[in-house]
């Protein structure tokens, strides 16, 4: 047995994506759908039963009109005896200077006149023709032993005047209590819309002060992000301090050990110097790691061109081989200067190390701005991308190690930069240099 599912993505796409229209929509929908079955529950049961009746009160006064027309000798004297009898009750009564078409007019949104139609040629005998066109007069041509005969009656006799000023006072009702509820509705979301922002600013690396209000539910969930977020932080900043301290604590032993070798006459002193400094590097890259994540740099408005501009010049001067090859784009971007920078750098040492040149490239975009660098070294395989982000990960195996080893947090630093400002570092193959290529992508 075969089931058939159906999907509704168009009807995803047309629906808001915010809190605050899904919330007004929920609150709109259900207020039309009533407008709607009342309106229509209305004209019909209501209006058709009054139309009905008053129909059936003129089709009375129309049938005493026309007895007195047919009595009479002759169609001038039975005209001026119908008269006397119709005019009391507001009914025009005439000979018509031509013989009408049978068949009936009214317009197609006339509703009511549907059933004054149908009544009248069930309770009036020989009607040959209706119109309604005219929605003031209703206009009733009736075959008698003496000839046609025209009576016009206002339409106001067999229906009830100003339907619409019911709806008119529904709607204006409805659009006064949507536009109350809306009010009162967006009271109850910008707590909510409050602390999103502070939780995206969180996660950007930004602290901003925040004060659960609003409903009880939003209250609560307020005081857990809130308790959460000073979870987080406490974590940082121990993890920061116990890198701090241990990197500290070891610095003191390892300048005595140098020290030390440094006064041995000795040919295993030179490696074992190289490994003192390697020891010192690593402490550095722990301190820069822990650095990264701990350090609240504030956002400021820059020049993405102008900065990376500023970078390439600086390792120019070095006599390193750094160059920006491409700009896309124009505008300026709320970044965080020395973060950014520190990830930069780590990328184009990377390189530098692994190849033999780096090039740049920025590409600024409406709601955000990428940095790219692509080297000519070996490149990092595609399935090990993903653990090259890791930290005390070391790919040396797949890279040049004539150019030296790192600690293996390098690229990890990196991306906790890039998280810690609501950005995303991705690395892919460089189809011009054939080394890696890595993209910093953060929000404008």
């Amino acid at each position: 047995m075969r089931i058939t599912t159906f999907r509704f993505d168009w009807l995803k796409r047309l629906m808001p994506r915010g809190l605050y229209g899904r919330a007004a929509l929920i609150l709109i929908l259900p207020v039309v759908a009533i407008q709607l079955v009342v309106s229509v529950t209305f004209l019909q049961r209501h209006f058709e039963g009054v139309t009905r009746q008053m129909t059936d009160n003129i089709a009375l006064e129309i049938a005493l009109a026309l007895h007195l027309f047919n009595r009479a000798p002759d169609p001038l004297s039975g005209l001026e005896t119908a008269r006397q009898t119709a005019t009391p009750l507001a009914l025009q009564v005439e000979i018509p200077p031509f013989s009408p078409a049978p068949g009936d007019r009214r317009v197609f949104y006339d509703l009511s006149g549907r059933v004054i139609i149908d009544r009248l040629r069930t309770l009036v005998p020989g009607v040959r023709a209706i119109d309604l066109w005219d929605l003031r007069n209703v206009n009733l041509v009736i075959d008698t032993p003496k000839g046609p005969l025209l009576m016009r009656f206002d339409r106001g006799q067999v229906s009830a005047s100003n339907p619409h000023q019911l709806l008119v006072l529904m709607v204006a009702t409805s659009l006064l209590m949507t536009v109350i509820a809306i009010i009162f509705l967006r009271n109850q979301l910008r707590p909510i819309r409050r602390m999103a922002l502070a939780a995206e600013a969180f996660g950007r690396g930004r602290t901003v002060p925040y004060r659960p209000t609003g409903a009880t539910e939003v209250r609560i969930a307020g005081n857990a992000f809130l308790d959460m977020r000073n979870r987080i932080e406490r974590q940082i900043e121990q993890r920061t301090l116990l890198l701090s301290g241990v990197s500290h604590d070891l610095r003191t032993p390892l300048t005595r050990l140098r020290l030390g070798l440094s006064m041995i006459d000795d040919e295993e002193v030179p490696a074992l110097l190289a490994d003192v400094d390697e020891m010192q590097r690593m402490l550095d890259a722990f301190l820069d790691f822990a650095r990264a994540s701990a350090e609240v740099d504030p956002a400021e408005e820059i020049d993405p061109v102008e900065f990376l501009r500023g970078i390439v010049a600086d390792y120019r001067r070095t006599g390193m081989q750094v160059a920006l090859v491409a700009v896309e784009g124009a505008g300026t971007a709320r970044l965080s200067r020395v973060a950014l920078r520190r990830a930069l750098d780590n990328l184009i040492g990377n390189a530098l190390r692994y190849g033999h040149r780096a090039d740049l490239s920025v590409t600024i975009l409406e709601r955000s701005v990428r940095f790219t660098v692509e080297d000519d070294g070996p490149g990092i395989p595609r399935d090990q991308r993903e653990e090259a982000l890791k930290p005390f990960t070391r790919l040396d195996q797949s890279r040049n190690q004539n150019r030296g080893g790192g600690v293996g947090l390098g690229l990890s630093i990196t991306a906790d930069i890039v998280r810690s400002h609501g950005g995303s570092l991705r690395l892919s193959d460089s189809e011009t240099l054939g080394g890696l290529k890595a993209e910093i992508v953060l929000g404008r």
